[in-house]
């Protein structure tokens, strides 16, 4: 599914354009709304996000379905996302379902940058490392915010991310690193649960292929 104005691939120039041509009509879809559905790539697995872009401010509100399979139980997370003018994660509610039951998962990050982590296991409160992002496992649209805030969907860089990392459907909470190095043609990334994946992602920095994970339908 492409995003509102069908952006060009990373990296790629319109036709008759100049590379500040390109620029332009990214900086032109910074502000859209749109519907992006991902399928996990052994399908099993299906991702659908409500996404309202704003500048570098992003609001999402999705949902995973999971099959059972031999790495986790069958289980649906709801999620509700919000970020600041910078596009720094303030919130993320996720309400998942298994077999067990129903959990409530909150986290959310206050103007003195601590973070307040409410789950199962307990409350937490910390800086998580410095962490300005929230990551949720097998979700490919946690990957936009660092994504976009560096600036990796529009020129080669290299960057270590700390982030709250959010298991599914285990509902645990860590401090972690995820390491994003970003070429004129794809972004690498390792992350607690990817040892050298390859990203490829539309001119506004939202994943279409995660190598292994998912691709977007």
């Amino acid at each position: 599914m492409s995003s509102p104005q069908d952006p060009q691939p990373r990296g790629s120039v319109p036709a008759g354009g100049t590379a500040r041509s390109a620029q332009t009509a990214n900086d032109a879809t910074d502000d859209f709304k749109s519907v992006l559905t991902w399928r996990g790539a052994n399908q099993t697995r299906l991702e659908q996000a409500r996404v309202q872009v704003s500048g570098n401010r992003i609001k999402a509100y999705g949902q995973i379905i999971g099959a059972a399979t031999d790495e986790h139980e069958a289980f649906s997370a709801t999620y509700d996302l919000l970020t600041n003018d910078a596009g720094i994660t303030r919130r993320l509610a996720v309400h998942l379902i298994r077999a067990s039951g129903e959990t409530q998962i909150s986290i959310t990050r206050d103007g003195e940058n601590t973070w307040l982590v409410q789950t199962p296991q307990g409350m937490e409160r910390g800086d998580f490392g410095g962490a300005e992002d929230v990551d949720l496992a097998l979700s490919p649209l946690f990957n936009a915010l660092p994504i976009r805030r560096h600036n990796l969907h529009r020129e080669p860089g290299e960057v270590e991310v700390p982030v709250v990392y959010l298991y599914l459907p285990e509902a645990t909470v860590t401090a972690a690193t995820v390491h994003y190095t970003a070429t004129t043609d794809a972004i690498t990334v390792v992350s607690p649960v990817s040892n050298g994946a390859t990203i490829t992602v539309d001119s506004t920095g939202f994943v279409q292929d995660y190598s292994g994970l998912a691709d977007r339908v």
